[in-house]
């Protein structure tokens, strides 16, 4: 069986991926791609592809999505699987840019966490028991990597290429996921790239807004392992 690889999104390291991890290493070789401090989506994708190995399995969430897509662009005959979570194919607009732009002056300044909290909003997680740990989740993610990461990755974002075309030519088995809660990277834009990439499998979760993974875990793994399979 093939090897699987992780990216993970905007200032997220292993722990996104933990409770999947968990399983799937049970019965296939898993590796989580790092991101460094490549300031383009073009330059992450480098990355992953020098360290991956020959072909694989290819999960991204959020950023890790817009890198994830980037990989099958440049190297569409290493990826037998693609899975795409939380993620955007389009350009970012000039509007969510500039906002960005003072999110990293604000994160400069010293108040990273706060950045993050407003980023990554209530609004943006589905109600219930798991949302304050999910908050910390993403509060501790965002300390462990720190302030370059944040800057880095910011503009990666700011600059990331449209992947529409990208996504027409796709010819491996394809899920994108989403949570019905996620207000970043609504529903509808999962349903368009699903459209767009032949024979795609969509996922929507109750329960889950713009970190499945973490929010709705076994029914991620369920969703993995029945892509995997297909």
């Amino acid at each position: 069986m093939e090897p699987i690889v992780f990216i993970p999104g905007l200032m997220s390291n292993y722990r996104l991926f933990a409770p999947q991890i968990q399983i799937l290493s049970r019965t296939r070789s898993i590796q989580m791609a790092t991101l460094g401090q490549a300031e383009s989506v073009r330059d992450m994708a480098e990355r992953v592809l020098k360290d991956a190995p020959e072909t694989f399995a290819l999960v991204g969430h959020s950023l890790g999505g817009n890198v994830a897509m980037e990989v099958v662009r440049r190297a569409p005959d290493r990826v037998t699987r693609l899975a795409l979570m939380s993620t955007d194919p389009l350009h970012e607009p000039p509007n969510v840019a500039a906002e960005r732009d003072l999110a990293m002056a604000r994160a400069k300044a010293g108040r990273l966490s706060d950045v993050m909290r407003e980023t990554f909003p209530e609004s943006s997680l589905a109600p219930g028991a798991a949302l304050t740990h999910v908050q910390n989740e993403i509060q501790e993610m965002s300390a462990t990597l720190g302030l370059e990461a944040f800057l880095t990755q910011s503009k990666a974002l700011q600059r990331r290429p449209d992947q529409q075309g990208t996504l027409r030519r796709i010819s491996v088995p394809s899920l994108v996921l989403c949570g019905i809660y996620d207000r970043l990277t609504p529903p509808r834009r999962h349903e368009l790239m699903a459209e767009l990439i032949p024979h795609c499998g969509l996922a929507s979760l109750d329960g889950a807004g713009h970190y499945p993974s973490l929010e709705q875990p076994q029914a991620v793994v369920s969703i993995l392992i029945e892509w995997l399979s297909a």
